[in-house]
Formats: C-alpha cells, structure tokens, sequence
C-alpha cells in the first residue's frame, strides 16, 4: 500500500469547507471522488487542517493510500482532468507510511487579505474582505506582534464541538505575525505551530478593534489573558483567509 502525498491548492469560495459533509460540496468530498475515478478504490484523503467553508488554500497538504502503481506524476494529469478549475493538484509524491498531514506537521502559514479602496474590484471580491472604512495602520502593525509566543489562545478560538472534550490545550505558538501594505491591501501573515478553529479570522477581527480606535495594542494581551472568547472582536469573512504552506 503507498502512501502518495498531494499539494492542493483552491478557490474555497463555492465549497462548504474541507471536510466531507453530507448533501455539501467540500474540497475533501470531490478529491475523493477524483482518486475513486482513477483508482477504482474508495479512499478518504486527509488533509493538514480543516479550512472553512469559504477559505482559500494555496498548499493545502493531503494523503491517501492506494494500492494502484499509476506513477505519481501521472496521478498530477489524471486529477486535473477530473477536478474542477477550482481545485488544481500541484504535486504528488510517494512518502513513508508513517507520514500524516496533520501529525507530521510542523509549521502552518495563513495570510488574510483587506482590500482598503473604496471600490473593490468586482474579480477580487472572492479574494479580500474589501474594509474601506478609516483605519489606524499603524497600530494594526503595533498589536500583531503581541501574540508572538507559547500563548493560550482560547480567546480567539470558536467553540468546536469535536474538541469540547477535557484534556485538550488551546495552547498554540505564533513564531512570527506582521502586517504590510502591499498597493490597495492591507495584509496579514502568521506563522506557527498549530491554530484552533477560526483562530486566524478572530485574530484579523480583533487587530481590527485596534485600528479603528475601539482597542489599544496592548488591550491583546489582556485579551489573551483573559481566556474568553468574548473578549475578542468578532470573526473577520472568510473570502480573505488562506492556508498559505504546511512544513514538515
């Protein structure tokens, strides 16, 4: 049995999600029909983490085991034929047995994208949560090194019904989270060990409390501290959210 890992990338926009989902079109669901078709075994791709309904990937890692001898390579032409021009397979590789997307990972990559101008244009409305409102950049830029850090990230997580049982830590470590302006966009990236469920979108939603004025940098911290999610901004769109890599 081989173990063939695949690099995904796709518009999340028209799916409902990752994760197979009855009656819903997910990223997971219609990568498991095209390696059906070509294989003729049924098999459930795992991925690294489950992006939500509307979240962009643009290396999401995944892996499935298969008995077929169709060289990796052709396993790249063979799924693009089948999977929609939202989904493209960049890569297919043989790996040990013992890697896992998840468990094997490392290190994740997110970006977020604000489109600033007063006019999004109507092909990156997808792409951006288009926020033309006035905002202190600034101070933006000021807070997000603040979660740097081995930190207890409950406040920024959204309440997950498969990890509501005892014993599991919301403690997670940001190696680095900055944002630049790049033209029209406002733009976030964070990279680190692991994220909770809409960890990143509480995140933006948050920094954003601090460039309208309703925070101050330092209020972050207070926020990390308090360990309630209520004490957070609310949760940003997720049309502007992307896995960005997955190191191993």
């Amino acid at each position: 049995m081989r173990n063939l890992k695949l690099t995904v990338a796709y518009d999340g926009t028209d799916f409902a999600g990752w994760q197979i989902q009855p009656g819903a079109g997910t990223v997971q669901g219609t990568l498991a029909s095209a390696v059906g078709r070509i294989t003729g075994e049924k098999v459930l791709p795992q991925g690294s983490g489950r992006t939500d309904a509307g979240v962009h990937a643009l290396a999401q890692v995944a892996t499935f085991q298969t008995d077929s001898v169709i060289p990796a390579a052709n396993f790249v032409i063979a799924l693009n034929d089948l999977l929609p021009a939202s989904i493209r397979v960049l890569s297919v590789e043989e790996v040990p047995a013992d890697f896992h997307p998840r468990k094997s990972a490392q290190v994740k990559t997110y970006r977020y994208r604000i489109y600033r101008e007063a006019i999004c244009p109507p092909l990156l409305a997808r792409y951006v949560w288009h926020y033309p409102y006035p905002l202190d950049e600034n101070a933006v830029r000021e807070a997000a090194p603040l979660v740097e850090g081995e930190h207890d990230f409950t406040s920024f997580a959204a309440v997950d019904p498969e990890r509501g049982r005892e014993g599991i830590s919301n403690v997670r470590r940001i190696f680095s989270s900055d944002w630049r302006r790049e033209a029209c966009e406002l733009i976030y990236e964070v990279r680190g060990n692991g994220f909770l469920h809409h960890m990143v979108r509480n995140l933006v939603g948050t920094f954003l409390l601090v460039g309208k004025g309703t925070l101050k940098p330092a209020d972050v911290i207070r926020i990390l501290e308090a360990k309630d999610r209520s004490a957070a901004g609310a949760t940003a769109p997720a049309s502007g959210l992307y896995l960005v890599n997955v190191e191993y």
